[in-house]
C-alpha cells in the first residue's frame, strides 16, 4: 500500500518510519532544513525503538500524483496551505492525526466526504535536537469510516499499521472516539501550557488537577450538546470524570498523573513543546472552533474560554 504523509514531526516521522521499515511504500512531505536532514541521514527512531530507516523525502508536493492513503500530520494552523499542495492528488483515502475536530470537514471539501476517514492518533513523541523523532508513548492510532461501520479499506490501513508494529485500532465510531480524545486532550494541554511541566507533575497536582477537570466537564458538556456519546473508561476516563463529584474527579485526575510518572515522566504536550519552542500554538483551530460550536449552540463554556485567551496571548507574545 503507497502512504504520502503530509508533515515531519513527530508523529508523520514515526509512523513513516515504521511504515518503511515494514516494506510499506513511503513518503514523506518535509520543508526547509528539516528535508535536508532527513534526506541526508535518513528518519531515526529513538525512545521505544531505536532503529534509522532510509524513507522517501519529497520537498515539492506538486511532484506526487497519487495515493492509495493520505496521512495529515502538520500543524493545525498549516492545514489550508498543506491542503491545497496535494489537492491535486488522486487520493484512495485520507486521515488526518491532528489535535481538534476540524480535520475532516476540511479533508472532506478538499477530497470529497467519501475519501475521508476519521482518525484519533495517541501516539506521543517529541523532535529532539538532533533531528531523531523520541518515541515516548505507543498508544493506538484508531481509524474508522465518517459514517461509522466498518470497511474493507480501514481494516486494510489498520493491518499496514500492525504489521509495522504500530498499535491500530478499527472504530465503528470514531466520531465518539475523535470527541473522547478531543475533550480529553484540552484540558491537559491547556494546563501544561499555563504550568510548563511534564504531563504527570501538573495532574499530579491538586490545583491544576482540579482546573484540568473543570475543562474537561465544560467540554463534555459542548458534546452533550451536539448529541455526540463520548467513550467510556481508559485513556481519559471521561464517565467517571463527568459522573463523579469534583473532589473526586480531581482525585482520580491525580492517581492518573501518578501512575503516568512512573511509565512517562518525561512527557510533555505537544502544544507545550511548541511553546517551549517559541512557536506558534494550536489554540485557535481547537479551543477557539469548540467556543465558536458552544456559542452557536448556547452553551457558555468560561473555565475554557479564560484559557483560551491566555493561551491566544501566548502564543503571540511567544512566536
Amino acid at each position: 500500500m503507497k502512504f504520502v504523509i503530509l508533515g515531519a514531526g513527530a508523529l508523520g516521522t514515526v509512523i513513516a518510519a515504521y511504515l518503511a521499515r515494514a516494506g510499506e511504500d513511503v513518503e514523506l512531505i518535509a520543508r526547509g532544513e528539516r528535508a535536508k536532514h532527513l534526506a541526508t541521514n535518513g528518519v531515526t527512531i529513538t525512545g521505544l525503538d531505536d532503529f534509522t530507516v532510509s524513507v522517501k523525502i519529497v520537498e515539492d508536493p506538486g511532484a506526487l500524483n497519487a495515493t492509495d492513503v493520505l496521512i495529515l500530520a502538520v500543524k493545525t494552523y498549516d492545514t489550508d496551505d498543506a491542503i491545497a499542495s496535494v489537492r491535486h492528488m488522486d487520493v484512495g483515502a485520507a486521515f488526518s492525526i491532528q489535535n481538534g475536530v476540524m480535520k475532516n470537514q476540511l479533508l472532506a471539501e478538499a477530497f470529497g466526504t467519501e475519501h475521508v476517514l476519521g482518525s484519533v492518533c495517541m501516539i506521543g513523541g517529541a523532535i529532539q535536537a538532533d533531528g531523531a523523532a523520541n518515541f515516548i508513548m505507543g498508544n493506538p492510532t484508531i481509524i474508522g469510516e465518517l459514517a461509522g461501520g466498518t470497511s474493507p479499506r480501514v481494516d486494510d490501513i489498520v493491518q499496514c499499521f500492525s504489521n509495522a508494529q504500530l498499535a491500530s485500532l478499527a472504530s465503528e465510531d470514531i466520531r465518539s472516539q475523535e470527541w473522547t480524545k478531543f475533550v480529553g486532550w484540552v484540558g491537559i494541554s491547556a494546563v501544561s501550557v499555563l504550568t510548563r511541566q511534564e504531563t504527570w507533575k501538573f495532574t499530579a497536582d491538586p490545583d491544576t488537577a482540579r482546573i484540568v477537570v473543570r475543562i474537561v466537564r465544560e467540554a463534555a458538556q459542548l458534546a452533550q450538546r451536539l448529541d455526540i456519546p463520548l467513550m467510556p473508561g481508559a485513556p481519559f476516563f471521561l464517565d467517571q470524570l463527568t459522573a463523579l463529584d469534583e473532589d473526586g474527579a480531581v482525585a482520580l485526575v491525580q492517581e492518573r498523573g501518578r501512575a503516568q510518572g512512573k511509565t512517562a515522566p518525561t512527557f510533555r504536550q505537544s502544544m507545550l513543546q511548541d511553546a517551549d519552542k517559541g512557536k506558534r500554538i494550536e489554540e485557535e483551530e481547537t479551543f477557539g472552533h469548540a467556543l465558536s460550536l458552544a456559542k452557536d449552540n448556547g452553551l457558555s463554556l468560561p473555565t475554557m474560554e479564560t484559557c483560551y485567551h491566555v493561551l491566544a496571548g501566548i502564543s503571540r507574545l511567544s512566536s
